[in-house]
């Protein structure tokens, strides 16, 4: 053993910067959170054409997402990183570059979010420019810490270090896979998949960025800070061995589960609902591990807010980690899917899980980065409760707007008549609800405010120079123990020798990753040619591409599904469910998944060309208690005719049949939308609308499900799917 001690500097700086990050984005986020929530409640809150609730709602959940929830995982990893390898990052440049890139990719999302930029992928929305600055970023993030396990001085790397590690690689792979598109302009893109594959690869993405960006990095940060707040060494080793393994192999397979009863083949759906029950028990084997740690320290959670913030985190994670499989089971989904007891699943992760454990783990924090002692842990005490009971009452208020909703939805009177067969029936019950919600979600701001303050006025007590730890080691010797892997597999000896080989162990982490995937992502590429076509499904026309294109922008998929799935209620309301076969031209998909406004699967012909002009433009004059937000300027801007054909050229790369269009995209696109202006004259409509946008939304609004409507009997059968409709 060399007894030789080194003498390094951690650096904490960066730490504070991702702390003060932390705070602000997340005051930011959740601001935004109840600006979009008090619009489904008060519709003229909605102000176009920038700050609606389509525009708003993905900054919202992007900011919470990635800028409140990353960088608190960016201030945890940077500082247990460096104590629990005994070295100072790697690249003090490096870890300024990750910390300045990454606010600068937070701050083009909240400008080209609200401009209406975005794929209209749930969590991916960033357009292809950030998506390659996201990558970049990420990689020097990567760099930082694998180069700093490269130079530790701690041979074995601890459980929160494999957490990280998992969270790094697959985050990565998730990204760019789930990403892949072809773009059309500098803010304009469209997806490579198409339809199902679409689907598949967006929620392989989307539950596991769940998984790798608010699950995995928050359980390495809960395996650090925890112990640290109790003073307790972890509950169990080898169950952190097991809940690990299992959860990074088992939480890859999930997320088909978001697509039952769609489009998706059966296979898959049911494949991930598998997987999704078996990951309740390593997901609860962490929450479990997480509160016995805290075994002989119970009497210190009366008096300490840390502790306090950290047992509700870990018992919000369990709620959330037994609700998530409960959901992924068939029935379950099928009364639950689009409505907002999905909304309310997540929050609970994200208010109770992932807020709760950075609040813990910043008020630990405050005092070793400020070398001053917490300002008030009176405060710190209001805002647990604050936070506390306002997290209660959002989740009561929206956990009951999705029970109304799913059972209205189904409800059928004794004549067998759908009972409410007018949507905005079931919206109207639940104004109160979202009153309650907004209200709950003040609460848990009010709680961010005291906090923040706590933050500011710990800070103006620190010392004025706030120098560096310095720290003492000895260096890691150059050879490692050959007989460290002792009693046999169930002895676990052979993970204690990969917990010295960081370079094995990341291997088999990405082995597990990749693996699971690809059982899953190769049949469903490989049966590309048995999804059922059909004949009469026919690409987009270049004015209507060019509507699609003003709803992704507008946010429309945030509110109204495209997918009608195989159960009466949903036919009666809606029409003839979908087939795989419809979505086959769609780069990308769709489906949506919530309604707080009706599906639109079939709403071509449902009414004429001017009730879609005087909707868009005033929904309250068509309706009035319809809580759509108001579209006035696609009635007065222009549409982008010298755009059409770039478009409908990058489409056909990826595919579509465009045939005479490639050649004259933009003249068809004149001369639909002159025929589209008379037909709203001739219906008493306003004139000269031949050039705007309203022209080209009708014509695609239109188009929607008039494809299926025009099949024959004939076509009808042979496309025909595999499961029958459910009763």
């Amino acid at each position: 053993m060399n007894d030789q001690l080194e003498t390094f500097r951690y650096d904490d700086d960066v730490v504070r910067k991702f702390l003060v990050a932390t705070f602000v984005w997340g005051l930011i986020g959740m601001l935004v959170g109840l600006l979009i929530a008090l619009q489904l409640a008060l519709p003229a809150v909605n102000v176009p054409p920038f700050l609606t609730f389509g525009r708003l709602r993905p900054l919202h959940t992007n900011a919470v997402v990635f800028a409140f929830a990353g960088n608190a995982f960016f201030c945890g990893a940077y500082y247990s990183t460096q104590r629990l390898l005994k070295a100072r990052m790697y690249s003090d440049l490096l870890s300024r570059l990750h910390f300045w890139g990454w606010q600068f990719i937070i701050v083009c999302a909240a400008i080209t979010l609200p401009l209406g930029f975005t794929q209209a992928k749930e969590y991916a929305e960033l357009e292809w420019p950030i998506d390659i600055l996201i990558a970049l970023v990420w990689v020097v993030f990567a760099v930082n810490f694998f180069g700093t396990i490269a130079r530790r001085r701690e041979r074995h790397l601890y459980v929160a270090i494999w957490f990280y590690i998992a969270s790094i690689v697959t985050v990565a792979i998730l990204h760019i896979f789930n990403n892949l598109s072809v773009p059309v302009g500098l803010f304009k893109s469209y997806s490579i998949y198409a339809g199902a594959q679409d689907a598949f690869m967006q929620w392989w993405y989307g539950h596991n960025a769940v998984a790798f960006f608010l699950t995995t990095p928050f359980l390495g940060l809960m395996y650090y800070f925890m112990p640290k707040a109790a003073e307790r060494p972890v509950f169990s080793y080898r169950l952190s061995i097991i809940h690990f393994w299992t959860l990074v192999f088992l939480y890859i397979w999930a997320g088909p589960h978001h697509l039952h009863y769609t489009a998706l083949p059966e296979w898959a759906s049911t494949l991930g609902m598998v997987f999704s029950v078996m990951l309740w028990m390593p997901s609860w084997g962490g929450g479990i591990n997480g509160l016995l740690t805290l075994r002989g320290a119970w009497h210190k959670v009366v008096d300490d807010p840390i502790l306090k913030f950290f047992v509700v985190a870990v018992t919000a994670y369990m709620m959330a980690t037994f609700e998530g499989p409960m959901l992924s089971v068939k029935s379950v989904n099928a009364l639950a899917h689009y409505t907002d007891w999905v909304i309310a699943h997540v929050h609970t992760g994200a208010l109770g899980w992932n807020g709760f454990l950075t609040f813990g783990m910043i008020y630990w924090l405050l005092p070793r980065l400020f070398h001053t002692e917490l300002y008030s842990k009176k405060l710190a005490e209001a805002h647990f409760w604050f936070a506390t009971f306002g997290m209660i009452l959002y989740a009561t208020a929206i956990y009951s707007a999705g029970l109304t909703q799913g059972l209205m939805w189904r409800a059928f009177d004794s004549t067998g008549r759908l009972q409410f067969p007018d949507f905005i029936e079931t919206t109207m019950k639940l104004i109160p609800m979202y009153w309650m919600r907004a209200a709950g979600g003040t609460l848990y701001i009010a709680g961010m405010v005291m906090f923040g303050w706590n933050i500011l006025m710990t800070w103006k007590k620190a010392p004025a120079n706030l120098e560096d730890p310095v720290v003492q080691a000895p260096p890691l010797e150059k050879r490692y123990p050959p007989a460290a892997a002792k009693g046999g597999l169930l002895g676990l000896g052979w993970h204690r020798r990969w917990e010295g080989l960081p370079l094995t162990f990341t291997v088999w982490v990405v082995v597990a990753v990749v693996v699971a995937s690809l059982f899953e992502i190769l049949p469903t590429f490989l049966i590309r040619n048995n999804i059922p076509t059909i004949a009469s499904v026919k690409p987009l026309t270049p004015l209507e591409l060019a509507g699609r294109d003003i709803y992704i922008r507008e946010g429309c998929f945030n509110c109204h599904s495209q997918m009608i799935r195989p159960f009466r209620f949903e036919t009666e309301r809606y029409g003839e469910y979908s087939k795989p076969g419809e979505s086959v031209y769609d780069h990308p998909f769709l489906w949506g998944s919530r309604r707080i406004g009706p599906d639109l699967a079939r709403e071509g012909g449902r009414y004429n060309d001017l009730w879609h002009v005087r909707h868009m433009e005033n929904p309250r004059a068509v309706n009035p208690r319809s809580i759509m937000p108001p579209y006035p300027g696609l009635l007065t801007h222009s549409i982008a005719f010298d755009g059409i054909q770039r478009r409908v050229d990058a489409m056909a790369m990826l595919g579509v049949p465009y045939g005479g269009a490639i050649q004259r995209g933009e003249a068809m696109a004149r001369e639909q939308a002159d025929s589209i202006a008379v037909e709203i004259v001739n219906e008493g409509g306003p004139a000269h609308l031949e050039s705007k946008e309203i022209v080209a939304l009708v014509a695609y609004l239109q188009r929607l499900g008039a494809d299926i409507k025009a099949a024959s009997t004939a076509s009808a059968d042979a496309t025909a799917p595999s499961s029958p409709e459910v009763h």
